[in-house]
């Protein structure tokens, strides 16, 4: 099969979603399909040449975020019988827009993936922005999604949700699954690197907590759930990994201001390669008590080391966590944050054990990414698309 990908952009930098659609790229490829991403990036970001698939960056895009590139559209229309589908990935940009435009009257269909991005969270926290959306969606998001083959969710939860945003919503709904690759290195030897850099952290309960520090992420809720804690254990330690918001700095920095002098507290600042890995297998638990969270790439980095996950219900996919035994979920609330730390601790070594098991488990079967994109395949097929690489 021949896919064309579109997106905003590939750097990793930006977030989860670049990081799907390179990994989901590189299983197409490994299981013998075709594909292409072409973005609105500017030429020559880095690491795009290692990846095994083409990628055609025609940016910059202008026009602050909604990065406009002018000449998009006229290279879709130019390539697009080449391919047996396109997937556009995310909402709100240009890229999305210009592939409906010009993907009218190809021979293949054309699919969106959503990564989210209709979840009422966003309406009810930012209501000047949704009505700034509402401004533009009768005429354009509206019509994206209305026509397109497909839009995919990435569970049940998300797609549920995504109706709720907008009364005038009409679109053929789907859900598939993200996934990523198998952990790379050696696990012990990963811990080892972790606790060489940190021995202070050696012989601790680590409940870790692996992302962007930022308000939406629930941080406040986790820290000061952790410090009001009575009856916690002496050795155990709450690590928050993960870079400061460059639009709110001042969040975090209070943060860690509270902590200060405050046993049980480390902040090692963002986490990369071995240490990154190294964190999630040498944690006890791993903690996300967001207020919105489509996939959660960091959960599932942790379920596939093995690692138990508390989640808010505002993690998408925390009734398939549940439901596979493979963690906990409670609201994103102080109370609800202050519940599954207690709920953790109050298990015994071999229950924690067993959710494990489990979150391995449910990485296999729900997330590993050659699994999640063999399912993506044949939703396609399902769909209408025809496999012309055979032909060719």
């Amino acid at each position: 099969m021949r896919i064309l990908q579109v997106s905003a952009t590939l750097d990793p930098r930006a977030g989860g979603v670049a990081e799907t659609i390179r990994q989901i790229g590189t299983a197409l490829v490994r299981a013998g399909h075709h594909t292409e991403v072409v973005t609105t990036d500017a030429p020559g970001l880095s690491g795009l040449e290692t990846l095994p698939f083409a990628v055609h960056p025609l940016g910059p895009g202008k026009a602050g975020v909604y990065q406009y590139a002018s000449g998009l559209e006229k290279w879709l229309r130019a390539r697009r019988d080449d391919f047996d589908c396109v997937l556009s990935h995310g909402l709100w940009q240009y890229h999305g827009f210009a592939t409906w435009r010009a993907w009218r009257g190809a021979r293949g269909p054309r699919f969106v993936f959503a990564h989210g991005m209709l979840d009422p969270w966003f309406k009810r926290t930012y209501p000047k922005k949704h009505l700034k959306k509402w401004l533009y969606w009768p005429w354009a998001e509206y019509r994206v999604l209305r026509s397109a083959r497909a839009v995919f969710f990435t569970c049940e939860e998300e797609r549920r949700l995504a109706r709720e945003s907008f009364w005038l919503y009409r679109v053929n709904e789907a859900v598939n699954a993200l996934g990523i690759e198998e952990p790379p290195g050696e696990s012990e030897r990963q811990k080892a690197v972790f606790l060489e850099r940190y021995p202070e952290l050696r012989g601790k309960r680590i409940v870790l907590f692996l992302g962007r520090l930022v308000v939406k992420k629930g941080c406040d809720l986790l820290v000061r759930a952790f410090a009001e804690m009575t009856g916690r254990p002496e050795d155990a330690v709450l690590v928050m990994a993960g870079p400061d918001d460059e639009v709110d700095p001042a969040f975090s920095r209070s943060l860690r201001e509270e902590t200060e002098g405050k046993p049980g507290f480390f902040w090692p600042g963002m986490l990369t390669g071995a240490l990154k890995w190294g964190a999630l297998r040498a944690a006890e638990v791993f903690v996300l008590p967001s207020h919105q969270e489509n996939f959660g790439l960091a959960v599932v980095e942790a379920l596939a080391c093995g690692t138990p996950v508390l989640l808010s219900d505002k993690v998408n996919i925390w009734r398939e966590i549940e439901a596979d035994g493979a963690g906990l979920a409670a609201e994103d609330t102080a109370g609800g944050t202050a519940e599954l730390l207690r709920r953790w601790f109050a298990l015994r070594e071999s229950e924690q054990a067993v959710m494990g098991e489990r979150a391995r488990w449910s990485f296999v079967e729900r997330y590993q990414i050659d699994r999640a994109t063999a399912g993506l395949v044949e939703r396609l097929r399902g769909f209408g698309v025809a496999d012309s690489s055979t032909k060719r």
